[in-house]
């Protein structure tokens, strides 16, 4: 659903027209899995698949909430009940950035919100990300409030782990505010520091497909909180800050030192992890074959695979498949248990393989995947 179509929802429902229309995309990473809360580095983009939203001020303390995705009517909160995990339905992700921004000590008295988006949900995607972002995007503007794109996103992460209870780094929400058209965004997310990588894969005659295994994930499921758990109990013993601390160099001393083999596996991987996206920043801005990049994902997607323990069936299946029928490179992207696989491919061989991985899943009596090429998108605007 595009700006205007949103606009004209707004008006059907509150009666005038909004103060003004905001979009923020989803995003797909393309390596640095499991890393942001380990103060390491990612490398995502952002998705053309946006949320947009309708929204005026208030001034009474009332936040109205509409999602013309969901047939759950028109949400009505007061802005002082708001407390963190009392809500477990859609209308966590917007309330809880409002609730995070006042409780920051900014000055958001209220508003009326009708969203709509196009981002996948649970597919891996960011989806949540997205629509934090936009609402605080709009209320950043409404309420001049004068914050930068990684400030936004620091607070929706806030929102996220506090006001919903989902345990997730700071990766997604800052791609979908700070990243940029035509390029990857290196993250260190330990500082917030930011490089813009181009990214043209239609330059070099390559595509990155996003294969949605329709497959549903949640966030703040006990699994994903395990892992972070686990992350964070390996840089106690190790007597680091976070496992980001560990050097490439040093991993196999590191490994000697813990005897729990779970946390070895998830050290492993977050240590080699953030070795790998450094290997594809070195590669994309070298201007060397940017082909050299797919056996660095297929790593990555063994990683995840074998010492996270992210992975699952239909994933596996996805890079399994695509590989056999000539990928550069496939990999598992975002959080892991469904999801989305990434596919670096040729131009020329993409109906091939999303022909293979779609009869892949049919022999297997799994439901059709969704399939759509990654382009390198805009961040989160103002756009109406």
């Amino acid at each position: 659903m595009g700006a205007q179509e949103v606009r004209e929802g707004f008006v059907r429902l509150y009666g005038a027209e909004p103060d003004g229309v905001w979009a923020a995309p989803g995003r797909v990473n393309l390596i640095g899995e499991h890393t942001d809360y380990n103060d390491g580095f990612v490398m995502p983009f952002a998705l053309p698949h946006i949320a947009v939203a309708a929204v005026s001020r208030r001034t009474d303390g009332v936040l109205r909430l509409h999602s013309a995705d969901l047939d759950s009517g028109v949400a009505e909160l007061r802005l002082d009940d708001l407390t963190p995990e009392s809500d477990k339905k859609w209308t966590a992700y917007p309330a809880g950035v409002v609730w995070a921004l006042r409780e920051a000590g900014h000055p958001v008295t209220g508003a009326d919100v009708h969203l709509s988006s196009t981002v996948p949900s649970g597919a891996g995607l960011s989806s949540s990300a997205a629509l934090e972002v936009v609402v605080a995007l709009a209320l950043n503007d409404l309420f001049e409030l004068g914050l930068q794109g990684w400030q936004l996103a620091r607070l929706c992460q806030r929102a996220e782990n506090v006001y919903v209870g989902a345990p997730t780094g700071i990766m997604d929400q800052t791609a979908s505010a700070c990243c940029e058209a035509g390029h990857a965004l290196f993250l260190d997310t330990r500082d917030l520091s930011q490089k813009q990588i181009p990214l043209d894969l239609a330059a070099e005659g390559l595509r990155l497909l996003v294969v949605d295994t329709q497959v549903t994930h949640a966030h703040s499921g006990g699994e994903y909180g395990k892992r972070r758990a686990g992350c964070e109990k390996g840089a106690a013993l190790l007597g680091v800050d976070a496992l980001r601390d560990i050097a490439y160099a040093d991993l196999d001393a590191a490994l000697a030192r813990l005897d729990d083999e779970e946390v070895r596996r998830l050290v492993r991987h977050v240590v080699t992890e953030d070795q790998r996206v450094e290997q594809v920043v070195a590669l994309l801005e070298s201007g060397g074959d940017t082909r050299a990049v797919g056996p660095v994902l297929t790593a990555g997607h063994a990683s995840l695979r074998d010492d996270f323990r992210v992975s699952c069936p239909e994933l596996d299946l996805v890079v399994d498949t695509a590989l056999a029928h000539g990928a550069l490179g496939a990999r598992m992207t975002g959080g892991g248990f469904g999801g989305s696989a990434i596919v670096l491919a040729e131009a020329a061989d993409v109906d091939a393989l999303t022909k293979a991985v779609e009869e892949a899943f049919a022999a297997a009596g799994l439901k059709a995947p969704r399939v759509f090429e990654a382009v390198p998108s805009a961040g989160a605007r103002r756009v109406g």
